[in-house]
């Protein structure tokens, strides 16, 4: 993959963290045009957190990381709308970006690295406990596919069950480091044994 390219970007009042799964209900027209051009290429989109303006209207200011949106799934509903499903792949830093008449956004960024994989810390095992529990409250028992042993795994599926605020969630997601991620979930837990 390269580490630069461009890419549409949906700004979403919400974060998608890699490997998460977004759904998205379609209606306006750029960001039909966003997803006809993207299925037609077979490329992501970039979903990005808003700091100004809101996800309808006019183009909306986005944080400079997001993540990139791979289209699974899409679905025809029965009010007209088209439904998406997501998911999450690489992070990436907007280097810069264009907004067109339509409204439609255009970014060249930098496609990050996976964080490393290394696994949670001992200080870090209440955190893998409460993320098993939530995962079964949730109805999404671990699979064959939980990686527990992962702590860059196990700090995004925390990212996206725990009610965190929305900055919160996104200063956490823009940390290289899988461990400083939990440390500081532990703090904001007050899990800190």
């Amino acid at each position: 993959m390269r580490s630069e390219r461009e890419i549409h970007l949906f700004p979403l009042h919400g974060i998608l963290v890699p490997e998460g799964r977004l759904t998205l209900r379609i209606f306006e027209p750029r960001y039909l045009d966003l997803v006809s051009d993207c299925m037609k290429r077979e490329q992501p989109f970039g979903v990005a957190l808003i700091s100004e303006g809101e996800e309808t209207g006019r183009a909306a200011q986005c944080h400079d990381l997001g993540t990139l949106a791979h289209i699974s799934d899409w679905d025809q509903q029965a009010d007209g709308l088209l439904e998406i499903s997501c998911v999450g792949g690489r992070r990436f830093r907007i280097l810069s970006q264009e907004v067109a008449a339509n409204q439609l956004v255009r970014a060249r960024v930098r496609v990050l690295s996976a964080c490393p994989r290394v696994e949670p810390g001992r200080s870090h095992q209440p955190l893998v406990t409460l993320l098993r529990q939530l995962m079964e409250r949730a109805g999404r028992p671990p699979g064959t596919d939980a990686r527990f042993d992962d702590a860059g795994w196990v700090g995004c599926r925390l990212l996206e069950l725990l009610p965190l605020g929305l900055v919160q969630k996104q200063r956490l997601l823009q940390l290289d480091d899988p461990r400083q991620r939990l440390d500081q979930l532990l703090g904001a837990l007050n899990l800190v044994q």
